[in-house]
């Protein structure tokens, strides 16, 4: 256990049986009242950010949190196989961890994934992620000169906004975290 003055941004702790990361992290001394830290943290679990106040001293449950960088590969039953680039080791990470984001996933993809003592506890895809355009309408002659943004199918199965000027076979940049389109690949 570690107390409240071993803290610092990034920090993984447990609170209220959820992995939460320090986002920001201050002492504060008002007035004549006692010294406490307040802290903004991250739930890993489901991405809400939460505030807590506490006091000088308060011991935290600290958490050793390693990041390691995994090549997916595929996909079997409810978990993504992914394998270590530098040992060939491969490991098991329960797709649920990647939440909205897995529809924008592709076999070969590096991602990050975060280990507690072995145990996958969160996983990050890449931030931006190229794809190709598999069906969408064709535009219609004269719609281009405002931003006129019609659906798309994308490789994966993943639908988004597009401008109209893209057709299928296009590959396009998407933001994972937004599923929104960011601009098209020149080849």
């Amino acid at each position: 256990m570690a107390s409240t003055a071993d803290i610092t941004i990034g920090s993984y702790i447990r609170f209220n049986n959820d992995i939460c990361q320090i986002m920001e992290w201050q002492h504060r001394t008002p007035g004549n009242l006692r010294a406490f830290y307040q802290g903004k943290m991250r739930n890993l679990r489901n991405g809400k950010l939460n505030e807590h106040r506490w006091r000088s001293g308060e011991t935290i449950d600290v958490l050793r949190v390693e990041i390691h960088e995994l090549q997916y590969l595929y996909r079997e039953g409810e978990n993504l196989v992914c394998m270590d680039q530098s040992s060939f080791e491969q490991k098991y990470v329960p797709a649920e961890l990647f939440g909205d984001a897995m529809r924008f996933m592709k076999e070969e993809m590096v991602v990050q994934i975060g280990f507690e003592s072995d145990t996958p506890i969160f996983a990050r895809p890449p931030k931006v992620v190229e794809l190709e355009v598999t069906y969408t309408e064709h535009a219609v002659k004269g719609d281009t000169s405002n931003k006129v943004m019609k659906a798309a199918t994308l490789a994966g199965g993943a639908e988004i906004s597009v401008p109209s000027f893209v057709d299928i076979g296009t590959v396009v940049r998407v933001d994972t975290e937004t599923g929104e389109y960011l601009d098209r690949v020149k080849k």
